[in-house]
């Protein structure tokens, strides 16, 4: 009997041991991973809002153009589509940069609309030893990629896009305007003329900015720069996010009057005042 009794205490005493170890072991929150999300593209997502359900996914291709519009073109698009722009590097320079960077840029999720665009950078004139935006008057100095290069490097690059089944977008290279550094005036319609062949042979449907920037391009440029004001960069957002619905069989935006950031009829020369925003940091 006290054997039996014995016993019965060293297994209530074991009991007693051993139940709040294992209810001390459920209680202990799970940590959460510190490894951020990442973007289909490869890269980190944090920072970044995830994408809405249901909605379209669009990327954006291209320099320091398109990261001045893009900011005013997701504010225009916010609730009808995931817009997403390229990253790692955020500036798609020239061609030969896309054929390196594409593969990475695309991913391997599906987009719906890609909207790219190459040219001021390939037209750039560089220096013997690479030195950037060189005088193009100076006999040394040669365009980064040359017209014909241009046309080989494009025509695959569309070929690469076509095969994503997205609907393609091509944005039209703005004008390079009078004394711009490193630049030659009008060179972007030499560009933009081997462009369009390019997706005419294709079925790829045109967003014309140079012509858009071109009606208004005192007003809206930064003087001897292919950069754009603010107010710029918004009404080129604006034909951007047209051009993307319109392709994605979605309603357009409703017509406003042009409101740039600056007072209408603003002199060009005061635009020059203000400096140049971060995001043109790796600038063509």
């Amino acid at each position: 009997m006290k054997r039996f009794l014995l016993s019965l205490f060293l297994l209530a005493s074991a009991a007693w041991l051993v139940l709040p170890l294992a209810a001390q072991e459920d209680a202990t929150p799970t940590r959460k991973s510190k490894t951020p999300a990442k973007t289909p593209n490869g890269n980190s997502a944090k920072g970044e809002t995830g994408d809405v359900a249901g909605l379209p996914r669009v990327l954006l291709i291209g320099d320091s153009i398109s990261i001045g519009y893009t900011p005013p073109t997701q504010g225009l698009l916010k609730g009808k589509v995931n817009l997403h722009r390229i990253r790692t590097p955020a500036n798609g320079g020239p061609t030969t940069r896309g054929l390196a960077n594409l593969s990475a840029w695309l991913g391997e999720q599906k987009w719906d609309v890609i909207h790219f665009n190459w040219g001021l950078h390939d037209l750039k004139y560089m220096g013997p030893n690479g030195e950037n935006r060189a005088d193009p008057s100076k006999p040394d100095s040669r365009q980064q990629v040359p017209p014909a290069e241009y046309e080989k490097n494009l025509r695959e690059l569309v070929k690469r896009l076509k095969a994503t089944g997205a609907k393609l977008i091509w944005a039209s290279t703005t004008p390079v305007p009078e004394g711009a550094a490193g630049r030659i005036h009008d060179d972007s319609i030499k560009y933009n003329e081997i462009a369009q062949k390019i997706m005419e042979d294709n079925g790829v449907a045109i967003n014309d900015l140079h012509a858009l920037a071109l009606l208004q391009l005192e007003k809206i440029q930064r003087p001897k720069d292919v950069h754009f004001t603010p107010g710029g960069s918004k009404i080129l957002a604006r034909q951007v996010a047209n051009c993307i619905l319109k392709a994605l069989g979605m309603p357009e935006l409703p017509k406003l009057e042009p409101a740039p950031d600056e007072p209408e009829g603003r002199p060009a020369e005061a635009a020059s005042a203000s400096p140049r925003p971060p995001e043109y940091a790796q600038a063509p």
